[in-house]
């Protein structure tokens, strides 16, 4: 109100119900609106916003409101160099097709190389009222180059333009997962290697089962990894069709050459059906599907290495680069960054549950609901890679406590299965030896003692068939030797496992002996 009441030289501003004076006539100023529409006020209150490049059809701007809660920009950013590339192709096809000109083409492309450069050097700046990293890097480009910027987007819609981008964004994360899936890989091989001829518990139900050697456990993990790797590389396949040229989602009639684009991308081909090709987000669902079947093995493995490293199993030490202590308790050393593996794992799954429910009930084609894709696998994939690099860091400075380990072995008759199977050898039906096998058992049970500590009259008291030569079948490490089926835990089968692991993976197996 202080303008309504303020005087100047020319004018003094009265209300009617202060004076019966004649209300003089106020001189207009251009910049204050004494009765204003709605929209006006509006309009006022916006007139710092761009105008929004699809905003033709609108009188008035979104609230700031709306503009939070619908802008992207502050996520989907992590998207400009694949965003950059698809234009640098979609511009060379048009003026291939003659929809532009080479000059306007050669203009764009300097201009969008120079918007990657200020992007990676810090010097770009992101606006909110761009909404999204499609709208700030093509306004962008029109302020720098002007006219044939606007050329740019014929024949493209977003919606393929954005899928575009997350497909060639998703296979390049595809391959940072797939080299940190290989390190950690590597590790296990290097620390199966220093530990080749360990013998270690091998447990089903937690409770002490069968002897296995140490790298026959640790390249079970290898094994898993490589299927992980496997799925990976299957969805890199599926997911590697180009979507752009489908448009909005009917596709245009301007004639475009989608194999031009596609083939630069180095996509297999066009996706064949426009509609599907901005609709559906299967890839992602496969791949976040991948990310936590990782996240899960990654798990696994932190949870057996916290365990082994407690004061109940003993058989990890840590180093002190890879563990942390306690702010109350002087003594402890935590395997903090394992726990902290086997708690992201909720992560992983968490943001392919996400997706899953946010695409579970949409109608073809594009939906708004859509750009909530992104920052799930966004945090799929930085937090899976993180959990890949930490496990590998972790094996590369854990030690396994030997000592520790073959004085724990003898506890369980881990050797039962095998002396079941030296009956079997000697023609006894299976389901009869294990019966007889678990008689022995029960009489070293209330011995106190092993199996081998039976003498021969106490095993023939059980059975007639046992012989002297049974003790070649007694002991963790006569055990081990029996093994001898493909893929078992036998020292020659594990030998064969390390030796093709190792040139698999380049590893120098005389180094690590």
């Amino acid at each position: 109100m202080e303008s309504l009441l303020s005087t100047s030289s020319s004018t003094q501003y009265r209300f009617p119900f202060f004076s019966s004076q004649p209300t003089p006539t106020p001189t207009r100023n251009p910049n204050f609106v004494f009765f204003a529409s709605r929209t006006q006020l509006r309009a006022m209150a916006t007139d710092n916003k761009e105008a929004k490049l699809w905003g033709g059809r609108f009188e008035e701007s979104v609230t700031d409101t709306v503009e939070k809660f619908t802008e992207s920009i502050s996520f989907d950013k992590e998207l400009y160099k694949h965003d950059i590339m698809g234009s640098k192709a979609h511009a060379s096809m048009l003026a291939k097709q003659g929809l532009m000109s080479d000059g306007d083409r050669d203009s764009i492309l300097r201009g969008l190389e120079e918007i990657e450069r200020k992007i990676e050097s810090g010097e770009f700046v992101w606006r909110t009222d761009r909404e999204d990293v499609h709208m700030n890097i093509e306004a962008a480009l029109t302020d720098m180059i002007g006219e044939p910027a606007k050329k740019l987007h014929t024949a493209r819609s977003r919606n393929d333009q954005v899928l575009t981008d997350f497909r060639l964004w998703c296979r390049d994360a595809i391959d940072r997962i797939l080299g940190s899936v290989k390190r950690l890989q590597a590790a296990l091989v290097t620390l199966a290697l220093k530990n080749e001829e360990l013998i270690v518990p091998g447990y089903t139900h937690l409770q002490r089962a069968q002897p296995v050697l140490l790298p026959h456990l640790l390249l079970a993990y290898v094994e898993q990894l490589e299927r992980d790797a496997g799925r990976l590389h299957d969805c890199r396949v599926r997911m590697n069709f180009c979507p752009l040229g489908a448009c909005a989602l009917a596709g245009t009639g301007l004639p475009i050459d989608r194999f031009m684009t596609s083939d630069a991308l180095g996509f297999t081909s066009p996706m064949r059906n426009s509609i599907d090709a901005v609709s559906d987000r299967d890839f992602i669902l496969e791949f976040l599907s991948a990310n936590s079947i990782t996240a899960v093995h990654l798990s696994r493995l932190g949870e057996e290495w916290v365990l082994w490293a407690s004061e109940e199993f003993g058989f990890i030490t840590p180093s002190d680069s890879v563990s942390t202590g306690s702010s109350i308790m002087p003594q402890k050393k935590n395997p903090d960054p394992m726990e902290l593996v086997r708690g992201k794992s909720a992560r992983v799954i968490g943001d392919l549950v996400t997706l899953l429910t946010l695409c579970k009930g949409l109608p073809l084609a594009y939906n708004r609901d859509l750009q909530e894709d992104k920052e799930p696998v966004f945090d799929s994939v930085k937090t899976v890679i993180g959990m890949l690099e930490v496990s590998a860091e972790f094996a590369h400075n854990i030690t396994f406590n030997q000592e520790r380990i073959r004085k724990a072995l003898p506890a369980g008759h881990l050797d039962a299965t095998t002396l079941a199977d030296y009956l079997v050898h000697k023609g006894m039906p299976f389901r009869t030896s294990h019966d007889v096998v678990g008689r022995a058992v029960a009489l070293c049970v209330s011995k106190n003692c092993q199996l081998q500590d039976l003498n021969l009259d106490e095993m023939r008291s059980i059975s007639p068939v046992f012989d002297k030569d049974v003790y070649e079948y007694l002991g963790v490490d006569n055990a081990v030797k029996k093994f001898r089926s493909y893929g078992s835990t036998g020292s020659a089968c594990v030998a064969d496992q390390l030796d093709y692991w190792a040139a698999k993976l380049e590893i120098n197996r005389s180094g690590n002996n």
